[in-house]
């Protein structure tokens, strides 16, 4: 008990801390770029049968094609993605759970937990994501926070700090329930962020795996229920939901040549073709590039007499349709009424990039170094603004 309020303290901290920086920092603003239907007098979308559809860079998070992204809609059992990932950050995967009353009684997808069983963390894991247990996430939810409502809570509160804001969860598997919903982009983010975890990358990749028990000693084959795994060379995720309510859903990841991308489709009922059709388009017809990299120099600030260098202060990256990169613009606008000593790292204004007069990325332009300007540059400078 002392080590599951242990976590939850140290977790609470930690997602006040993310959000916090998250609000915070500038240089997180992403705004979506509508993509074209037409390039060379060609369609070049392709058909997608979701009612809900995403697909974003998984470098830069930009979305190369939406529709009805930010609609809320039941997410069924790739909730099982945010679960993971929490357990996976906060316990132990060694650590051994004995499968409880309440776990034992879920239904519809499962493992088939019995009361009793005592079984591995990452063994639940596994049976989450592949096998898609929903008796799994319970117990994985038992296991990381002590119970039930607490794991639920901490999911709301993770998927905030990720930039989850049209979402709400009151299970820990998907199923059914008018207050738990979610959204194609919320959904993509959590993903993206899941996917830079090794060990969640490396499950969801999996076509089989063998589920170990402890108590009784046992094991049991586990199939994943991803087939985008077995019909798309490219693919490496990440989660299918299905339920009555939600109908077929998908988030998706592809890695090609270097590249990840990542897809969410809700209630499609093509939602393998679907994330074929989207990855073969955004790894064709979009492209990563690099405006800047950290420390670059990109204006200048006029202070005390003197200039001082502006710099990008994290490396700028976008990824566009590759029709569309010659109309990419960039502006620097610097702040206004500083005076007097400059410090390393304070911001001296913005840098936006544009395609198509379209806010595409915003990043924060820093004093490289510590600039101290003489009493007699200070009242130059305060003259002149007066004069």
């Amino acid at each position: 008990m002392i080590r599951h309020l242990a976590r939850v303290i140290i977790c609470v901290f930690i997602f006040v801390f993310y959000l916090s920086s998250n609000c915070y920092a500038e240089n997180k603003t992403e705004v979506s770029v509508e993509t074209s239907n037409v390039t060379g007098n060609k369609w070049t979308l392709p058909y997608v049968s979701a009612h809900s559809a995403i697909l974003i860079d998984a470098l830069t998070g930009d979305i190369l094609y939406e529709r009805d992204a930010n609609t809320k809609r039941p997410p069924a059992s790739t909730t099982k993605i945010l679960t993971v990932i929490i357990a996976l950050e906060m316990a132990e995967v060694d650590e051994i759970s004995t499968v409880s009353e309440k776990a034992d009684q879920v239904g519809e997808s499962s493992i088939y937990l019995n009361r009793g069983n005592k079984i591995t963390l990452g063994e639940l894991i596994e049976g989450a994501l592949i096998r898609s247990g929903n008796d799994a996430c319970v117990a994985i939810a038992e296991q990381t926070a002590g119970s039930l409502d607490e794991f639920i809570r901490l999911m709301n509160l993770k998927a905030v700090a990720l930039g989850a804001y049209n979402s709400n969860f009151v299970n820990p598997n998907g199923l059914p329930d008018k207050d738990h919903y979610s959204t194609a982009y919320d959904l993509a983010v959590i993903a993206r962020y899941a996917m830079n975890n090794p060990a969640f990358a490396g499950i969801v990749s999996q076509k089989y795996a063998t589920i170990q028990y402890k108590q009784p000693i046992k094991s049991q084959a586990a199939k994943n229920t991803n087939k985008l795994l077995w019909n798309y060379p490219f693919a490496d995720g990440i989660k299918t939901g299905t339920t009555s309510a939600a109908g077929k859903c998908l988030v998706a990841s592809a890695s090609k040549e270097g590249r990840r991308l990542i897809c969410v489709l809700l209630n499609a009922p093509d939602r393998f073709g679907d994330a074929q059709r989207l990855m073969e388009w955004g790894f064709n017809y979009t492209e990563i590039i690099t405006i800047g990299k950290k420390g670059d120099q990109v204006a200048t600030y006029p202070i005390a007499g003197t200039n001082i260098p502006a710099v990008l202060a994290e490396d700028v990256i976008v990824c566009v349709e590759k029709a569309k990169i010659k109309n990419l613009k960039q502006d620097a606008q610097l702040n206004k009424g500083l005076s007097g000593n400059i410090k390393a790292g304070e911001v001296l204004g913005s840098y936006y990039i544009y395609v198509n007069d379209k806010l595409l990325k915003k990043s924060v332009l820093v004093a490289p170094q510590d600039f101290a300007s003489s009493p007699l540059n200070f009242f130059k400078d305060l003259l002149k603004k007066e004069g």
